[in-house]
């Protein structure tokens, strides 16, 4: 018989369970030696009757004692034993089911001290939801991290989202609940049901670790499990850790995947992950990009954000398909050579009621003061970067990009909104460091381990830093002071080189510095140059409709400006719809506008790219020394009144080179003398007024020959024919 003290603590155990604040359930529910014998607890609270049905046989009856909490004490039994719970409920209905209350944990010591110590680099092995067999039962593990949450519950299509039937336990100070549920099947929809300790309602709030989710706006979170796909992608795996990736070709083409293109006849709707294998894929060959880049793939709930405000970090968005489709994506590109960067949106996340805002009732994702955890331009909630656990779940959430899904770079997004507590802030809206500076030294550790776990975990894989700012060091080594990513977004670039084409020949020679001046940073940082979507939305207009004059003139002088972007020290990456000149600003809810390849003057800048991107990969002295000042030599930087440009790009080769010259005026210019690094025959490389690209023709013959008369600092020179706003490269040969 029981003392009054342990009765009094059953009851009131039974008391918090009723009211959904049992911190530990098993400790009630569930199977345990009673003294002389055996007794078994369920918590079923609209159930009639439930029997205990040993494995060993027989059939116990259950008492009803409070509330649907039912008990029943097999007297003489030693041991613990496995048992099915038959319960029935109103109108003779019977349920036979597995107590998931005589489970033992899933989650062991281990992996609770190193997520509290924020390095399980494979923490989404262990968190969310995950189809196990445990003690010789299938079912799913679900565990999630609600630290000051008064009670957890698991919701779904299994307990008809009643949160009463499957309260989690909490493994000790970790702030981490646990609980499996016996025969829950794949494709199962689920949320956790949070109660906060201060009061207040419950919250149903998707798994921040679910590896699939219901298509928006619906926003449960769905059972996946991760091991059904099979690559074949194991060459290409190999092949990128080969080499430096600074001196690879790196041609990139970015690509919002709901409005590449569309099926017109099927409702306009985007295409699948499958379908986009294929057809972007065989495009993307053709074309000659090395690379793809995906706006943000991660599931989000607000489609116009372009993925930027992500709900479900582990989740593909399922907007285009299942998860395995996306798998399916990206190991056909890799199997025709192409490889696949993703966005990846650390620094903010939206205030979505079922996402990570608020989570357990506090700031737990998030900083608890505006000042710090809330994003004016965005309307969106700061990540914690202090906090151990929130630094794993980004960090492992990249590697998990990399490890589960074979991505090959991730391009971090806002990273100057990372780096500065007072990004976008007006005086006394940002708390200074406790040095008394701006700079978010949180962030910086957090970016530092970033890139030392992917450099040390991923040889070849890269990841690439959109920072618009002059913070030092962005790209260089972590042990050398510097940041540790690969390359930087050159906005500088970007800004000054649109700012020049997009001027009317007759005013460029007073905006000649602007294709000058990043020269001379050029080799500060491992640059990447972008035209990017960011410069053909909210009102900026296309590349093709910021060029100025008549239609002639913006196709000759968009060939231009992607022939000086190929030829300039810097990995290169174009926005979709560029390649071709679209004249309309990009929506992300309708298709490029194929139809303007019919037209000769567009397909003609299409057949450049291509050429480009051909001829680009084709020659090392065009991408090899990009980072070094040896890979770039000024012949003609001083020739404002003309609008003439002329440098020589090196390889790390020696005297392997091409000789790249501008005339950005709408003037022809005949028997115009450049100098060239050796005498001899030189190849017209590419001619960016050629006919094929829908230029007038106008060139040099295929071939020039440069003679023993010193200029511009060479050693010989050539008179040279220069098309109007044209590019023209020549190379040895």
């Amino acid at each position: 018989m029981k003392k009054p003290a342990e009765r009094q603590q059953i009851d009131t155990e039974i008391q918090q369970l009723l009211e959904l604040r049992h911190s530990e359930p098993h400790h009630l529910l569930g199977i345990h030696p009673d003294g002389d014998g055996i007794v078994v607890r369920a918590y079923r609270p609209d159930a009639t009757a439930i029997h205990v049905v040993p494995d060993f046989g027989g059939r116990v009856p259950m008492t009803h004692r409070k509330g649907g909490i039912f008990e029943a004490r097999l007297n003489g039994r030693e041991q613990v034993f496995n048992y099915l719970l038959e319960v029935e409920y109103p109108g003779n209905k019977t349920f036979t089911l597995r107590d998931p209350y005589s489970f033992l944990p899933t989650l062991g010591e281990l992996d609770l001290y190193y997520a509290g110590q924020g390095r399980h680099e494979k923490l989404w092995e262990r968190m969310g939801a995950h189809l196990i067999h445990h003690n010789g039962v299938a079912g799913v593990s679900f565990a999630v991290w609600a630290p000051t949450a008064a009670g957890v519950s698991v919701v779904g299509d299994f307990n008809g989202w009643d949160g009463r039937l499957h309260p989690m336990r909490r493994m000790g100070a970790s702030g981490i609940w646990e609980l499996f549920i016996p025969e829950v099947g794949e494709g199962t929809r689920y949320k956790f049901e949070i109660r906060p300790n201060h009061g207040g309602s419950p919250m149903l709030k998707a798994d921040p670790f679910a590896f699939r989710t219901e298509v928006p706006p619906a926003t449960a979170s769905v059972v996946h499990a991760l091991n059904h796909f099979s690559w074949t992608d194991s060459q290409w795996l190999t092949s990128r850790s080969e080499g430096e990736p600074t001196q690879k070709p790196w041609s990139v083409y970015e690509v919002h995947i709901g409005s590449w293109r569309r099926v017109v006849q099927d409702g306009d709707r985007p295409l699948t992950y499958r379908e986009l294998a294929h057809e972007l894929g065989d495009y993307v060959k053709r074309m000659g990009f090395t690379h793809v880049e995906l706006l943000p793939v991660s599931e989000h709930p607000y489609g116009p954000s372009w993925g930027y405000q992500v709900g479900n970090y582990y989740a593909p968005t399922a907007r285009y398909g299942h998860p395995d489709d996306l798998r399916y994506f990206i190991n056909h590109l890799h199997e025709q050579g192409i490889g696949v960067i993703i966005d990846w949106v650390p620094g903010h996340f939206p205030r979505d009621a079922h996402a990570l805002g608020n989570f357990d009732g506090t700031a737990l994702y998030e900083h608890a003061d505006p000042r710090q955890g809330s994003q004016p331009d965005w309307g969106t909630l700061v990540f914690n970067f202090g906090r151990n656990e929130v630094r794993n779940f980004l960090i492992a959430n990249a590697l998990f990009w990399l490890e589960e899904y074979h991505i090959d770079g991730l391009r971090v997004d806002a990273v100057a909104s990372m780096l500065y507590l007072d990004y976008s802030r007006k005086h006394g809206e940002w708390i200074p460091n406790r040095w008394g500076g701006r700079e978010n030294e949180e962030a910086i550790t957090f970016l530092r381990e970033l890139n030392d776990s992917v450099r040390r975990k991923h040889p070849g894989v890269v990841v690439i830093a959109e920072e618009s700012t002059a913070w030092p060091k962005v790209s260089q080594p972590i042990n050398e002071g510097g940041l540790g990513f690969h390359f930087k977004w050159n906005m500088g670039w970007m800004h000054d080189t649109l700012l020049y084409f997009s001027k009317d020949p007759i005013y460029r020679q007073h905006h000649h510095n602007n294709l000058t001046f990043g020269l001379l940073y050029a080799f500060s940082e491992n640059f990447m140059l972008p035209l990017s979507h960011d410069e053909v939305v909210h009102g900026k207009g296309s590349l093709y409709g910021r060029m100025p004059g008549d239609a002639w003139q913006k196709r000759a002088n968009l060939r231009a400006l992607l022939a000086w972007m190929w030829a300039h020290p810097g990995k290169k990456l174009l926005f979709m719809g560029g390649e071709f000149g679209q004249p309309a600003e990009w929506s992300s809810d309708r298709s490029l506008d194929w139809h303007l390849l019919e037209e000769p003057g567009h397909r003609g800048i299409q057949t450049l790219v291509a050429d480009l991107n051909r001829v680009y990969r084709d020659i090392p002295a065009l991408y090899d020394a990009d980072s070094e000042p040896r890979g770039f030599q000024w012949v003609q930087p001083d020739s404002a009144a003309s609008n003439v440009f002329s440098f020589i790009r090196r390889s790390r080769t020696p005297g392997r080179h091409v000789v790249c010259v501008a005339n950005l005026s709408p003037v022809p210019r005949e028997n115009y003398r450049v100098g060239f690094p050796r005498q001899g025959s030189y190849q017209e490389l590419l001619n960016t007024d050629a006919q094929e690209y829908g230029g007038s023709g106008m060139g040099n013959g295929g071939q020039i020959h440069t003679e023993a008369q010193p200029w511009d600092g060479q050693e010989a020179s050539a008179l040279l024919t220069l098309p109007p706003l044209s590019v023209v490269w020549f190379t040895p040969g």
